[in-house]
């Protein structure tokens, strides 16, 4: 089981759409999926067909130790993954936790049970939709993952937050998760025709080398739409350049996860 957290503190860049598209597209491949939204806004459960109005239980009675991961896990029948919502009520966590021993690691303990029950759930990945800030639910993610999807446009402000996250990531692996590593960059809402996007994707693969993702996620309207409909893209246009753009990294993501499987077993 592959644990990445999608994660960027800067908002606007596709994280939420990268983590739900992501999810249909690992499971278009037949990949079993869950995707835990960790953001109070519940983007990626409303994208996902999730009425996050009505939720008896969510991803934040997980985390202050009312529900395990299983009670509350609900299925995207549009999308064939499975999602662990979230709504406002996430907010006061951060609050609930602030006393509480081992706070960081609530989310990771979480995900051990559901895996390790009796009648414990397997995934081929599970996707963290991360909240934009480097706050306690995103530590809790990091430390849960084996490695981070960093979703960025490429412009010049972009540069300086993935500087601040790449710190926090260090951070995280030296105090609460030793394995973490970056799993990519992704360059989303890319416009082949802007200069400046151009020559700040050649400075990333030149500072990341292979950790640059080789698919790049264009503007597309349809994956602009596609969340109001609460569906992933895959299922609303399924011949749209996003569409086809997140199944290639889906691919990609597959093939980075068995090469690392080769690595860890021989």
């Amino acid at each position: 089981m592959r644990i990445l957290a999608i994660t960027n503190q800067k908002g606007g860049v596709g994280k939420t759409t990268t983590c739900v598209n992501l999810a249909a597209s690992l499971a278009s491949l037949g990949k079993k999926v869950l995707l835990i939204d960790l953001d109070p806004q519940g983007n990626a459960s409303t994208g996902s067909g999730i009425d996050k109005t009505h939720l008896k239980h969510s991803i934040y009675h997980v985390l202050i130790g009312e529900k395990t991961l299983k009670e509350v896990i609900l299925s995207s029948e549009k999308g064939g993954f499975d999602v662990a919502p979230s709504n406002r009520e996430l907010a006061g966590a951060e609050v609930e936790l602030v006393n509480e021993l081992a706070r960081e690691n609530r989310l990771k303990v979480a995900i051990a049970k559901l895996v390790n029950a009796e009648d414990g759930i397997s995934y081929d990945f599970v996707l963290l939709d991360c909240p934009p800030a480097l706050n306690l639910v995103t530590v809790n993610a990091l430390t849960a993952s084996n490695a981070v999807l960093i979703p960025m446009q490429c412009e010049y402000y972009a540069l300086e937050g993935l500087s601040d996250l790449v710190n926090t990531i260090k951070k995280v692996r030296a105090r609460l998760n030793p394995t973490l590593e970056i799993e990519g960059l992704l360059r989303t809402l890319f416009d082949n025709r802007n200069m400046l996007a151009q020559q700040v994707s050649a400075q990333l693969i030149s500072h990341f080398g292979d950790k640059v993702y080789k698919t790049i996620i264009p503007r597309n309207i349809r994956l602009a739409e596609a969340p109001s409909y609460g569906l992933p893209v895959l299922s609303y246009d399924k011949s749209s350049k996003g569409s086809q753009a997140y199944v290639e990294l889906a691919k990609e993501v597959t093939e980075k996860d068995n090469i690392s499987k080769e690595k860890k077993y021989g």
